[in-house]
């Protein structure tokens, strides 16, 4: 009776070591509030429709369906995301998914397993310059590139000159196909940005061209070029210089901003709906570990002067696309933003040139792999990494979280210079611990209390001292914990056996 009655206390001992550290601290309560004004969290949201029918199934359709957002939306996000709402787990809604890089990282192997092909249909991820170039089958059209680059009126048939010297004739902005409405009060994306919008014509043409210019250097295009006042240009940097030379001034930033996953609105109020990734530092004094939003980081051009007035973007998004963007949508209050630096003069020109790099790089990427899913986002990168490795190229440092891409796709000859700054930078898919300098260089703001999104700063603020004070410290790794429970539930059992064998040498 006591030895079965051991046995049965040995098995819930190991049970509870294989439990422990699941969850981390659970006595912790995600605050929801103080919010800022006209603002509601996710979770407030959906307390209120969850219960309307089909709405939970359209928000779901919205996020995978739309290949917007911050983060690819894999069936294992979507499963968990579903489970939270069906669930009514409003605190884990308010801190979804709360996985580490590694934890998300099922869905970059598996879009990695879309390689290019060869003849005999086995799959390659490394193939010499010649084959690089029999990848590309048939002739470069603007039928293959423009499901990954926007090209406006330009094609790569067709050879012209733009002239930049007279007005846009593109039209003003609108939010049709911008917004939209999925009913029950919610709608989704965001209004006109009252001071970028009245520029979207100019700023929609000057996308358009960068975007065309760099597409000159695929083989076989028709080429384009760009004119202003005199200047005759075929190259995303020398319009830079031109501009410059013609009276207009051009700033290049590397913006940060916290990514808005869902661009929600409520009768009116902002939804606040980051997606967080734990960083895999423990919050100091607690078993818990910092919990960061994906910030989302981009450079944008404010080109001021007598002919030329625009601001436009460039990133890798989630719509697959490496490109120049327009950006004159109003952003929700709580992402803040913040320009972690400026370029002027060549340091502008130079950021351009190298953006440039980016965009060819990523179409040759394109036309060898067109069927990466989501354009090859997570595998490619996300919106960090190319801004990160430009920053590292640009600086010597590197301040971006996380990083995604795969190098090894990147072995293009083509892009030599680009494929050594994307292995430059540090790579996160592997689970690696992210420094602090990356966490903290990630925030869109240098004012931890200028952040509105609930119990964040305080955790920013704890973690940033201790970091300050050499103290930080990790979370265990999930191999760790492992290790532990092992190796505590065998101290276990060896003591057990000791006990049982004293019992058996005292009855005889």
């Amino acid at each position: 009776m006591g030895v079965s009655f051991l046995r049965m206390w040995t098995l819930a001992s190991v049970v509870s070591l294989a439990l422990i550290g699941c969850k981390g601290d659970a006595t912790y309560v995600v605050p929801e509030g103080p919010m800022p004004p006209n603002t509601i969290l996710l979770s407030g949201m959906m307390r209120e429709l969850s219960a309307t029918p089909g709405f939970t199934d359209a928000l779901l359709a919205q996020l995978n369906g739309g290949k917007q957002g911050p983060a690819l939306m894999s069936p294992a996000l979507i499963h968990r995301l579903r489970e939270l709402i069906l669930g009514k787990d409003w605190r884990g809604l308010d801190r979804f998914p709360g996985w580490t890089l590694k934890g998300i990282n099922p869905t970059v192997k598996i879009a990695g397993r879309f390689f290019a092909k060869k003849d005999d249909g086995t799959a390659s991820m490394h193939e010499s310059a010649s084959e690089h170039a029999a990848l590309e089958t048939g002739p470069v059209t603007t039928e293959r590139i423009k499901p990954f680059i926007d090209l406006g009126p330009y094609t790569l048939e067709k050879a012209e000159t733009v002239d930049l010297n007279k007005p846009s004739t593109l039209p003003g902005f609108t939010m049709e196909g911008i917004v939209f409405d999925l009913g029950a009060g919610v709608q989704r994306g965001d209004g006109p940005n009252s001071q970028l919008a009245p520029l979207h014509a100019e700023s929609q043409r000057l996308a358009d061209v960068l975007n065309r210019l760099s597409m000159n250097e695929l083989n076989g295009v028709a080429q384009v070029l760009a004119a202003i006042d005199g200047h005759t240009v075929s190259t995303p940097e020398q319009l830079m210089t031109a501009l410059m030379t013609t009276g207009h001034t051009v700033q290049v930033y590397d913006a940060r901003y916290f990514a808005n996953f869902g661009h929600f609105h409520y009768k009116g109020q902002e939804v606040m709906m980051p997606f967080w990734i734990d960083s895999q530092i423990r919050i100091p004094g607690e078993k818990r570990p910092l919990l960061v939003p994906v910030s989302h980081a981009e450079y944008e051009w404010e080109i001021r002067g007598p002919k030329v007035n625009a601001n436009v973007s460039w990133y890798f998004g989630i719509d697959g696309k490496s490109e120049f963007r327009t950006m004159d949508t109003l952003d929700q209050a709580w992402v803040l933003g913040r320009h972690a630096h400026t370029y002027r003069d060549q340091d502008a020109v130079e950021v351009t040139r190298l953006v440039a790099r980016m965009v060819i790089a990523f179409a040759h990427q394109h036309l060898r792999r067109p069927d990466l899913p989501f354009g090859g986002y997570y595998p490619l990168g996300v919106c960090q990494d190319g801004v990160a490795a430009i920053e590292k190229k640009m600086t010597g440092t590197d301040t971006l979280f996380p990083n995604t891409a795969d190098v090894s796709l990147f072995d293009d000859p083509r892009d030599a210079e680009v494929n050594a700054m994307m292995t430059a930078i540090p790579k996160d898919v592997n689970g690696g611990l992210p420094s602090p300098e990356r966490i903290f260089g990630s925030l869109p703001t240098d004012d931890l209390n200028a952040i509105t999104i609930p119990g964040l700063s305080d955790d920013l603020a704890r973690v940033k001292a201790a970091w300050q004070e050499d103290t930080l410290q990790r979370t265990p790794t999930w191999m760790h914990r492992m290790l532990v429970r092992l190796f505590g539930a065998a101290a276990l059992l060896f003591l057990v056996g000791l006990v049982l064998r004293r019992r058996r040498r005292a009855t005889h």
